[in-house]
């Protein structure tokens, strides 16, 4: 029996960053200035979260499956195994891990399966090992150091009493560059960070939040705005979102991001949100242009309305119970078949129902309509709407349903998923 990755059970991490901001991202004619220029050029150094990326962890997982890939296998396994038995030290636990990382690209560039790759496609394995390893060692080093929890503790409860009076002026943002509803868009892409458990994608969050923005101002000025407009805003942005364990997610990426892939625009943004935090931490009345008095004042009245509408619970009790309220509200999306029992009456009451299966060639071809050059076709095809397929059930946590028997001698489980008889 050959060996295999362990169930990719919980690491989904894939339903993809929906792009909320198609709307916003504009061509101008204007030059774009540096801020600018590496935000644009960012989308070919850091991809959100999308289908692309689900492509990257579906290759990895094929590859992994490969009987030349056994020794592989074993050893990532030992590596989880090993590495789950040490005492947490994020400094000790990042050197390991970069360690791994680079040891096995090294080992991935020089196997027979990998030979005469791109570079991207080794790339891809490399991300795709990221996103196996970090998912599964996700609950022993994220947030796993007393001084990391102290300080998110510290940086949600100074967002969450400042967001209370803080108003765009008090950053120095121009009246033309405020826009609420892209600051709006851009709050929400930062606070899917912890939705995810990959630092690539948690990354991506942070990468699209700095998008929105950047295209906003972009948008609002004839004259392109600059990292002086930029970073007030995503200051202003960043207390409003108040996203829970902040700096734990940012320690997070920078000890476990592959050190080979973070660069270029993608870390000048990231060391961006490692200002904006230092920046909010440390915030007195001069940093928001306002007299000693008046801060002081504003950060009381804050105290007592946080106090009230918490009824004498402390922040972090209430960030966790506001947590579990969000779980619940996820516990009550329709499961995949009510989703599948919805979506095939309402296409029964279509009036040109064929217009909807246009981009599935062969769904009314019978087997004689087909030829050997369909296979490769239809075979990808099989493989993404399984992809698709597991990763929605595992979003909306309902159980994976196994494909009917064929009766040729089973295939092997991986995630829940049948892969067919033959190992494909």
């Amino acid at each position: 029996m050959k060996a295999s990755l362990p169930d990719e059970e919980n690491i989904g991490d894939c339903d993809g960053l929906r792009s909320t901001t198609g709307a916003l991202l504009k061509i101008s004619k204007h030059p774009y200035p540096r801020i600018i220029s590496q935000i644009k050029l960012m989308e070919n150094t850091e991809p959100p979260v999308s289908s692309t990326t689900t492509r990257t962890w579906h290759d990895f997982l094929e590859r992994m499956r490969q009987p030349s890939a056994t020794e592989f296998v074993k050893t990532i396994k030992n590596f989880i195994t090993t590495f789950s038995k040490t005492i947490p030290n994020p400094e000790k636990d990042s050197e390991s891990i970069q360690e791994f990382f680079a040891t096995m690209d090294a080992a991935f560039r020089a196997h027979p399966l990998w030979a005469g790759r791109t570079e991207d496609e080794l790339e891809n394995t490399s991300e795709g090992l990221e996103k196996y390893i970090m998912t599964k060692l996700f609950p022993r080093v994220f947030a796993s150091h007393p001084e990391d929890i102290k300080i998110d503790n510290d940086l949600f409860t100074k967002s969450l009493l400042i967001q209370h009076f803080i108003e765009p002026h008090h950053l120095d943002i121009q009246q033309k560059y405020q826009n609420e509803t892209s600051w709006l868009i851009a709050k929400k892409e930062l606070q899917k960070i912890n939705s995810y458990k990959a630092p690539r994608d948690k990354l991506s969050c942070i990468l699209s939040c700095c998008k929105v923005i950047s295209t906003s101002l972009f948008n609002a000025s004839e004259n392109p705005p600059g990292a002086d407009d930029f970073l007030p805003v995503l200051i202003y942005v960043t207390i409003k979102a108040n996203v829970a364990q902040l700096h734990s997610n940012l320690v997070y990426i920078q000890r476990f991001r592959n050190r080979l892939r973070l660069g270029g625009e993608a870390e000048y943004l990231f060391t961006n949100m490692l200002s904006v935090e230092s920046f909010i931490l440390n915030i007195d009345a001069k940093a928001l242009s306002m007299d000693e008095i008046e801060f002081e004042n504003n950060m009381e009245s804050a105290r007592v309305i946080v106090s009230g509408e918490y009824n004498g619970e402390n922040v972090e009790t209430r960030r966790v119970e506001s947590e579990n309220d969000m779980e619940a509200k996820l516990k009550e999306v329709p499961s995949v078949s009510d989703l599948e029992n919805k979506g095939g009456t309402m296409i029964v009451m279509e009036e040109k129902v064929s217009e909807k299966f246009w981009n599935f060639p062969f769904l009314y071809s019978k087997v004689d309509d087909l030829s050997v050059g369909d296979v490769d076709e239809l075979l990808n095809g099989y493989k993404q709407l399984v992809f698709k397929y597991v990763c929605l059930a595992k979003g909306l946590g309902v159980p994976v349903l196994p494909p009917p028997e064929t009766g040729d001698g089973g295939g092997e489980a991986v995630g829940g998923v049948s892969v067919g008889g033959n190992g494909k």
